[in-house]
């Protein structure tokens, strides 16, 4: 990866500002507990950016909120974000190649394509390649490295942006260890199994004295995973991937208890990712009797992700009441997907696309056989794209009492800049006998030539308001963005002057309210109401997308039970959908559409339980199930050229949103052991918006997948792991994107070690 010097010198700068924007060293302290005495583990740096930063946090948030701790990641070491969401009720999840590496995540129907529609942060900062001018995340932080993760759907979303219309993702980097003696500590966990997988994740780091008034912290991660894939190409060859990724951290912070107390961290975070992964499926038929097959046009798709992060974060504590959080950050993201997007038999006039070929096996059936090795012509795009963002956001957070009642004011604002570079060509192979040969190599920017960039300036604040027995906490957040597209024309590779220039400019308020009523120490009642807001994108004509949304329940947590009810409501008033090539294809990439006025409700229930005692056992016996239940639907008709939509008659069903989700989990643990299911069910759902019985080929299939983990440890510090991820084998289609029907990950069994030190 070559790093553009002046984006480099911009983030330096930044870093600069963060660093520079304390007060001088020499005044140091420690943040302390209410009784005065110094906390154990002390402030985290990142506080302020957070919603809940814990389970118990989610207890008094003003809507709705989920937290994944450590433990319940490690307990099926699950290195697919899919598999790990499904412990948040209201998430849809579109599955597309069975390891989670695009994820495609929706939240109470938003749509689900590449996450666009939802905010996706790593220590809370955003992480999508380019959030305001392309924020479709073909870059998602591996889970296999993730220490827990917070989700917020409702008004506390508001903090984050730039969309507030569905919710917001953080996902916790691995925290430097904290140690009573200041020894360093870590793990390392390696797991093998099917499809020659290997998995290695390990850390080390701690916290040391540097001098009276100082400590210092580091960290060093890694984590190393591969697999052949489970899909059989036609021709041969693999079907998997291979992930590499490293992080560091390096902080430091002050140890006195008085006075101003600082904390500084340094992350540096770096991955690489190849992967024979495809947007081409099958034929419902062809998917009827071999599932995971891969069709031979296949056989030259590989993806290539590189990936750089860094971020410099700076806390001063000034008092116990008031503190100041700054954070610089720079993302740096090249991608080439080189994979299939059309075929013709030999000198035919045109082309004819993946997706039209799989939709209409009938009428394209020529093609088709192209596809499974026949004589014909394949184009291959070389979907070359490059993204950097970089940015700088600062937090205020002060705590005060007027009269009976307690604030927590929060005050922010960020700075941020991001785009998007397309420098796309055609190959063009010849198909004979199942093997591809180049026969014609397009020039580098000969398919698309363009850039997209954006610069926001974002502003929120947000009062947590305490008063006897009710919580209220209004916020209100202001964006101002202005987008650009710049395109070249496909035979000016050195860009010598742009054929066009769209430039388009968004200035937004988006309030929102939330409440907490304490009925007593078990029982709350909770609600909220925000506005929803999606950007459109760099030279769209389109309308924005707004809703707004409500939400109401309640909460009940008493001993070993837990239990939690939230209603929803989001109302539409336009809904955005933007042609890519993953939602089909089949339109101008990049256009947008106007999907109109679209309601979604539901409900969310979730509960825990420890049936220890019911079972009069001293073992652990956790106990939980999580519900979704989502009604989406267009309230107007119209016709548009978008895959997912097409032609939409008010009353229609939103694609790729199921009426019913559910995931149940039970647990067994014991003295140095424990065992563990999963069980989640999805209702059919369809591929395109509709009405009625759902045909064949847009039936995304009903499943009930198992996965099973168990622990044991044999040593101190040393434990054996065994996994079966869809345990009973269950095969079933699981989208209809990019192209054709795609498979859920069949059973895979995998088993390790684990040392911890």
């Amino acid at each position: 990866m070559v790093l553009k010097t002046g984006r480099m010198a911009a983030f330096a700068s930044m870093a600069a500002l963060t660093l520079g924007a304390s007060p001088a060293l020499s005044q140091t302290g420690a943040p302390k507990a209410e009784d005065g005495k110094e906390t154990a583990a002390r402030a985290h740096i990142l506080d302020t950016l957070l919603v809940t930063g814990s389970a118990k946090g989610v207890a008094k948030i003003g809507g709705s909120a989920s937290y994944i701790s450590r433990e319940e990641i490690e307990t099926f070491s699950y290195t697919d974000i899919n598999r790990t969401l499904r412990l948040v009720p209201g998430v849809q999840l579109q599955e597309e190649d069975g390891y989670g590496l695009r994820p495609n995540i929706g939240i109470r129907g938003s749509g689900s394509d590449r996450n666009s529609k939802i905010v996706i942060m790593e220590d809370g900062v955003l992480m999508a390649p380019a959030a305001y001018a392309a924020p479709a995340a073909y870059y998602f932080p591996f889970t296999g490295r993730i220490e827990s993760i917070e989700v917020v759907k409702g008004p506390g979303a508001i903090k984050y942006g730039p969309s507030t219309i569905a919710g917001a993702i953080n996902l916790f980097s691995t925290s430097i260890p904290e140690s009573e003696d200041g020894r360093v500590s870590g793990s390392l966990k390696i797991l093998g199994g099917e499809d020659s997988t290997l998995r290695v994740h390990g850390y080390a780091g701690g916290w040391m004295p540097m001098s009276d008034a100082w400590e210092v912290g580091i960290l060093g991660e890694t984590l190393q995973d591969r697999t052949d894939g489970f899909k059989e190409l036609d021709s041969g060859g693999n079907t998997g991937y291979r992930v590499q990724d490293y992080l560091g951290k390096l902080a430091f912070r002050s140890t006195a208890q008085s006075g101003l107390r600082h904390s500084f961290e340094f992350k540096a975070q770096r991955s690489d990712e190849v992967s024979d992964e495809t947007y081409l499926g099958l034929t419902v038929a062809d998917f009827a009797a071999t599932p995971y097959r891969r069709y031979a046009a296949s056989q030259v798709d590989e993806m290539n992700v590189d990936h750089l992060t860094l971020q410099a974060s700076h806390r001063v504590d000034f008092s116990n009441d008031l503190n100041l959080t700054t954070t610089a950050y720079y993302h740096d993201t090249t991608r080439a997907w080189y994979k299939i997007n059309d075929a013709r038999l030999t000198g035919a006039p045109s082309w004819t696309g993946i997706s039209a070929i799989l939709d209409d096996p009938v009428t394209n059936a020529a093609q088709l056989a192209v596809l499974k090795g026949a004589s014909g012509e394949i184009r291959v795009r070389n979907n070359n794209r490059e993204y950097y963002s970089a940015g700088i956001q600062s937090v205020l957070g002060s705590s005060f009492i007027t009269g009976d009642v307690a604030h927590f004011l929060e005050l922010s604002a960020r700075y941020h800049q991001d785009e998007e570079d397309r420098f796309q060509n055609d190959d063009i192979y010849t198909m004979a006998g199942g093997v591809m040969t180049l026969t014609a190599r397009g020039a580098p920017g000969s398919q698309d030539n363009r850039v997209g960039d954006a610069k926001a300036w974002s502003f929120f604040v947000q009062d947590t308001i305490d008063w006897g027995n009710i919580t209220l906490t209004p916020g209100l957040r202001y964006e101002s963005i202005k987008l650009r597209q710049t395109r070249w024309g496909l035979a000016d590779p050195n860009r010598t002057g742009p054929t066009a220039v769209a430039e388009n400019a968004v200035d937004v308020l988006i309030p929102g309210i939330g409440a907490v009523y304490y009925i007593n120490d078990g029982w709350q009642l909770v609600g909220g109401v925000h506005r929803g807001f999606a950007a459109p994108g760099p030279g769209s004509t389109s309308d924005a997308e707004e809703s707004v949304n409500y939400e109401a329940g309640f909460r009940y947590a008493a001993g070993a039970v837990s239990v939690e009810a939230i209603g929803f409501f989001n109302d539409y008033s336009n809904l955005l959908g933007t042609c890519t090539a993953s939602t089909g294809g089949g339109c101008t990439i990049g256009t947008q559409f106007d999907g109109g006025e679209v309601d979604v409700k539901g409900i969310e229930l979730t509960a825990g339980y420890d049936a220890a005692s019911l079972l009069g056992t001293r073992l652990s016996v956790p106990l939980a199930a999580i519900y979704t239940y989502t009604d989406a639907e267009f309230k107007t008709s119209f016709a548009s050229g978008f895959g997912p939509w097409g032609t939409v008659t008010a009353g229609d069903e939103l694609p790729y949103v199921p009426k019913h989700a559910l995931t149940l989990s039970a647990g067994l643990e014991g003295e140095g052991w424990r065992a563990n299911v999963i069980a989640n069910y999805a209702s059919e759902t369809r591929s395109v918006a509709g009405r009625g019985a759902i045909p064949v080929n847009r039936r995304i299939d009903e499943r009930i997948i198992l996965d099973f983990s168990t622990e044991v440890e044999i040593a101190p510090g040393v434990s054996l792991i065994g996994i079966a991820e869809n345990l009973t084998d269950e095969v079933y289609v699981a989208a209809f994107a990019p192209a054709g029907a795609r498979p859920g990950k069949p059973r895979t069994i995998l088993g390790g070690v684990r040392f911890t030190f």
